[in-house]
């Protein structure tokens, strides 16, 4: 049996890089099917065309991203922008991601 070697400053996973207001945009208009600056940030997801199971892939990319947030967190909030206020404030390490 062979042991891993232990995490390094060389073999550390590197932390995921913040999300930004272009990379949330991008990654709605993808399941919207339009462009990034044609999504409105105050329309309802679920008006938009964004059913459970996208909802779902959306939240655990951006949790691969960092910000940890939960389907239901998601569906809770009634506007693209309520769900960029509640990514932005659970960045990891707290920050905040503005462009």
């Amino acid at each position: 049996m062979t042991v891993p070697e232990p995490l390094t400053p060389s073999t550390s996973p590197t932390p995921p890089t913040p999300l930004t207001l272009a990379d949330f945009r991008a990654d709605l208009a993808e399941f919207l099917h339009q462009q990034p600056d044609e999504v409105d940030l105050e329309e309802n997801p679920l008006y938009a065309g964004l059913d459970s199971l996208r909802i779902v892939t959306l939240a655990e990319r951006w949790r691969a991203a960092g910000s940890e947030v939960s389907f239901v967190e998601l569906a809770e909030r009634t506007s693209f922008a309520q769900w960029w206020q509640l990514l932005s404030d659970r960045q990891s390490g707290g920050e905040r991601a503005d462009a």
